[in-house]
């Protein structure tokens, strides 16, 4: 597959703070994209420098191996959904969805014949006429994704668009983005700070901090492999605990040992992430118990069961599936289950 857009060495300053830091990325033509980080991270302000909102102060940005990083926002031929949506309350729902297609000079026919394609495209093919004040929040959200793409652009960009819908219409919205960006075969880059949001959508997912680029990859090879502590703490739910590596070379952490695990010299920290769901919760007897831990905080989700077990100093965030697990309370004393191959390691 061929690479759409390729970002070079961008930075950005604004005065003495630096926002962006030497940014290298490649987007593959057709691929879904998910700029996933805290806030302030500079995600946005990446975002906003594709779309031509801002300039970079280093740096390139090449389209089909052409740089564009000085053409206006008007001329690179992008969409864009932001997290306002920015419909036009005056316009009916065609004239919003047709609104670029008008100003490009596209004859009024053309225009129609668009428009009704994109009402079947997104399930609401009645709606031609209605005031955009009086769709719901998700009917807006379609119709704003429509004007998008209704130029059919070189490239689709989102800034945290369904950031603002509840928690299950948003779900749905994320099911229906994903469809029509398949449907229509155009690469997108989203901005988000919602992990299960980025995981659902991505096919590649860069995890960005402090204006640098942590890690870039597929979703599950960043969920599982993470490049370092942030990265796995800040993607799902990690206990990242401290260790230390012994004299034959095994890493000791939460009163275990894991072997060939030597990062560095005897005596040298270690930073060790356990994902929560890989954590089993055992009698305290039992054989397959790697550790020992207390009780102090349980909520039962349905179908699983979250609870925080002190280990020493350590509290440890775990998830079991509600099966898994017959009773749990506060106080209570409990063996854990740890896998040290599904562990990461990490030097500070």
């Amino acid at each position: 597959m061929s690479t759409d857009l390729k970002i070079e060495g961008v930075s950005k300053n604004y005065g003495s703070v630096s926002a962006l830091r030497d940014i290298d990325m490649s987007v593959e033509r057709g691929s879904f994209l998910c700029l996933l980080g805290p806030s302030g991270c500079g995600k946005t302000t990446l975002l906003r420098i594709i779309a031509g909102f801002e300039q970079a102060t280093a740096g390139r940005l090449l389209l089909d191996g052409t740089d564009v990083s000085g053409v206006p926002p008007h001329k690179r031929g992008f969409g864009m959904v932001f997290q306002s949506l920015a419909l036009f309350p005056h316009m009916s729902v065609a004239q919003n969805i047709a609104y670029g297609l008008k100003l490009r000079g596209i004859d009024k026919a053309r225009q129609r014949d668009r428009v009704e394609e994109l009402l079947n495209v997104i399930e609401l093919p009645t709606i031609a006429d209605r005031p955009v004040a009086a769709l719901s929040g998700g009917q807006r959200q379609r119709v704003a994704i429509a004007r998008a793409l209704a130029v059919q652009p070189k490239l689709f960009l989102l800034d945290e668009p369904l950031s603002a819908l509840d928690a299950k219409l948003r779900e749905n919205m994320q099911i229906e983005l994903r469809q029509l960006q398949r449907k229509f075969g155009v690469t997108t880059v989203l901005v988000t700070h919602d992990q299960t949001e980025a995981m659902m959508l991505a096919d590649q997912l860069v995890i960005m901090d402090h204006g640098v680029i942590r890690q870039s990859g597929a979703p599950s090879e960043v969920y599982r492999a993470p490049a370092d502590a942030f990265v796995a703490d800040f993607l799902g739910t990690a206990n990242v605990v401290q260790g230390e590596v012994m004299e034959d070379g095994a890493v000791m952490f939460l009163g275990m040992r894991a072997q060939d695990k030597a990062l560095q010299v005897q005596g040298a920290k270690v930073e060790v992430a356990i994902r929560a769901e890989n954590i089993g919760v055992v009698e305290k007897g039992s054989p397959e118990r790697s550790t020992l831990g207390r009780v102090e905080f349980v909520r039962d989700l349905g179908p699983s069961v979250e609870s925080i077990i002190a280990v020493g100093e350590e509290k440890l965030r775990v998830r079991s599936r509600a099966s898994e697990v017959t009773s749990l309370s506060a106080g209570q004393q409990v063996g854990l289950k740890i896998d040290p191959e599904l562990c990461s390691f990490f030097s500070r």
